[in-house]
């Protein structure tokens, strides 16, 4: 390894080790080095180059009197300026001054000093917490019946908020919907999106009547019968005042998504697999589709109007709820999706976003989804960050950011070497969330499950961000045999439920069921899958001597008695499901986000499982 390309990396936030979950040391090795340097922009063919970069990084950082970001206290006084200094405010307002900085209004703002912008984060030091509460997550995917066909529409949704909140839950939740990819039948993931700047139209309540009627939702037939309800309801579209209000409210940035999915269905829905011209979105080739093709544009402008109303629809549907609802942030984007086309620059090609190497996955994972570029972040002023947040928080009261330990380093996996974690700018980035939640008073959620850097459980609570905690986990992992923690050592601050989406449901847990898919599906030898069900067998039996009973009662009871400020009920555990909606590690070998939950959304806040869950949170005060 040369000193060029290691001093580079170390500027630019690459660390040369680090230990996994098995408490093993991995060193960066030259190539990772240089693959992921080079992912961020940089060339890494020669030391010259090398040099000459990391000589115009540091040169820019000596000529600036103050760094390219700061985190400030909104509404207090800032911090003393010598050099005249010109201010643009997030409203667009201009002030100019010399010495101290005026007091900020909540928001990311320009300082421009000495020929440097420095991006002003006024944000509160801290989220206030909610009072304690309950609610039920659900996959949206499943709310429709076999028998009624199809996939949950965001209506469907608001008929549950408006059943949930009669039986006095505070938040529902759901699976991310963000924008996927309406032309391939296969990319149903909604932890893979397209964008997280816009919504899936998959949900857009149309009145299409799939020929979809099996346990598991036929993501083909659903995707053919929805675009053929919207192709015709936009046919009949006569206009409206509304929608031309959004469409001019939501500018470029509407436009140029709009764009992507006109291209998308002309193309393909993969751009890298378009023709090279129309890969840039810049061209001159996609100006001129654009000029060609402005009633798709407009088309496809008028479903994110359509989800965006829905949306709305279920956000007033659960006005009667404590919070909301509650919504989940994928972690990372798609490489080849809307997201990554429309703004190249801040996306590193040839990465994926993954894990190191842990108990599950002895190589580490690989999640097929594009890191951001930290510098660019930085130098754009964290925007595309705060887009995404608002998106969510226009509807969502809890926002849920999934694998949040990526606020503070992230792992990136180029195509051809092993991973290596970039380290990510933590304070700006969760200034960042403080600001988009303070907004609209929401609670943010950071899902801290996983290989946790030192301090990033202390500085969520200090910005009032609630962890994750997951009760199968909450054991005494020194204890010589399995031993789970009392109700009352729980922490405060966080959201606990039983489970997640990734992890087997509790009657899937108590029957080791994810064990025997591991095992049936080869990632588990079978004398590792027996020492594993040797291990299960204790935990139940522990768990249930903690919980006094082994019925879902029971262990909804010592949820609720967690001095938690959420928890968190599982639709499949209330309705007492064995299979679980997503197993790591799998793509089509196993069922992923494809089972239904078997009950109407009419019935579901209805039904015994859900009634009893209710009566006992209320009984415990939530």
């Amino acid at each position: 390894m040369t000193s060029a390309l290691a001093q580079l990396a170390a500027r630019l936030g690459v660390m040369p080790r680090y230990r996994d979950q098995t408490g093993e040391w991995h060193d960066t090795g030259p190539d990772t080095l240089s693959a992921v340097v080079g992912a961020m922009g940089f060339d890494t063919s020669s030391d010259k180059a090398m040099s000459d970069a990391l000589a115009a990084l540091t040169e820019e950082d000596e000529a600036r009197k103050l760094p390219q970001w700061l985190v400030l206290e909104a509404e207090c006084p800032g911090p003393m300026v010598d050099d005249a200094w010109q201010l643009t405010l997030e409203s667009g307002e201009l002030r100019e001054g010399r010495g101290p900085l005026p007091a900020l209004p909540l928001g990311i703002h320009r300082l421009s000093l000495t020929g440097h912008d420095t991006w002003l984060l006024a944000a509160p030091c801290r989220l206030p917490a909610p009072a304690a509460h309950w609610g039920l997550t659900l996959p949206l995917y499943g709310l429709r019946t076999a028998a009624q066909g199809g996939v949950g529409s965001y209506r469907d949704l608001a008929e549950v908020a408006r059943g949930l909140a009669g039986q006095g839950a505070a938040f529902v939740g759901v699976n991310p919907i963000h924008a996927g990819f309406p032309d391939d039948p296969m990319a149903f993931s909604p932890y893979s999106p397209s964008s997280r700047r816009r919504f899936s139209t998959l949900h857009i309540d149309a009145g299409a009547r799939p020929d979809d009627h099996g346990d598991l939702i036929d993501y083909a037939s659903v995707l053919g019968a929805q675009k053929q309800a919207l192709e015709d309801q936009w046919a009949a579209f006569g206009g409206d005042a509304d929608f031309d209000a959004f469409v001019s409210g939501e500018g470029p940035a509407l436009h140029r998504f709009a764009l992507h999915q006109a291209l998308s269905a002309r193309h393909g829905p993969y751009w890298t697999d378009w023709p090279e011209a129309l890969r840039d979105p810049l061209s001159s080739e996609v100006s001129e589709f654009a000029e060609a093709h402005g009633d798709a544009i407009r088309f496809h402008s008028w479903l994110q109007w359509r989800a965006e109303m829905q949306l709305a629809q279920v956000r007033h549907a659960a006005d009667d709820m404590a919070l909301g609802l509650y919504l989940d942030l994928a972690v990372g984007t798609h490489p080849q999706g809307a997201e990554t086309w429309g703004d190249p620059d801040l996306f590193a090609p040839g990465c994926s976003l993954g894990a190191p190497p842990d108990a599950f996955s002895r190589d580490g994972q690989r999640w097929n989804l594009a890191p951001m570029r930290p510098l660019h972040l930085a130098r754009s002023g964290f925007r595309a960050l705060a887009e995404i947040l608002r998106a969510q928080l226009r509807f969502a009261r809890v926002l849920r950011i999934d694998h949040i330990l990526g606020f503070e380093r992230a792992f990136w996996v180029p195509e051809n070497a092993p991973g290596a974690y970039v380290t990510m700018p933590k304070a700006a980035l969760l200034a960042v969330a403080r600001i988009e939640a303070a907004r609209v008073g929401a609670v943010i959620i950071g899902e801290d499950l996983g290989n946790i850097p030192e301090g990033l459980h202390a500085d969520l609570a200090a910005s009032g961000i609630l962890g994750c905690r997951v009760a199968m986990f909450e054991q005494d992992w020194n204890a010589a045999q399995p031993t789970f923690k009392p109700a009352a050592a729980y922490d405060a601050d966080v959201l606990t439920s039983f489970a997640t989406h990734d992890l087997a449901t509790y009657r899937g847990w108590r029957r080791a069921r994810d064990i025997e898919w591991r095992e049936a599906l080869g990632s588990l030898d079978a004398e590792v899958a027996a020492r594993a069900r040797t291990q299960r067998e204790g935990e139940v039996s522990a768990l249930a001597r903690r919980i006094g009973g082994t019925n879902i009662g029971r262990l909804n009871g010592f949820l609720a008695g967690t001095p938690s400020r959420l928890v968190a009920v599982q639709a499949e555990d209330a309705l007492a499901h064995i299979e679980q909606p997503n197993l790591p590690g799998t793509v089509y070998d196993h069922p992923n986000w494809r089972r239904r939950l078997g009950v109407a959304p009419q019935d579901l806040a209805r039904h015994p499982g859900v009634a009893e869950a209710a009566k006992i949170m209320k009984t415990s005060g939530r």
